[in-house]
């Protein structure tokens, strides 16, 4: 499994235990709702200033978004 879906598989469980939607998780990190979308379905990959505000978002090391990678 590549960074970009360990990311996705990650970022969509931590949101979810957050109880947040994509919307909210955008409004909280700066980054639109649809990027956010993106990154969850590894459309795209996060630089690591955008994984960096999605951590502190939701309020996670930066490190639990790539927790599991190989």
């Amino acid at each position: 499994m590549d960074l970009k879906e360990v990311m996705a598989i990650n970022l969509r469980r931590i949101r979810h235990e957050k109880n947040l939607t994509q919307e909210e998780l955008a409004e909280l990190s700066g980054v639109s709702a649809r990027y956010i979308g993106d990154v969850e379905r590894s459309k795209k990959s996060a630089t690591v200033t955008v994984l960096g505000q999605i951590a502190e978002a939701l309020g996670v090391e930066p490190g639990a978004l790539l927790a599991g990678a190989r």
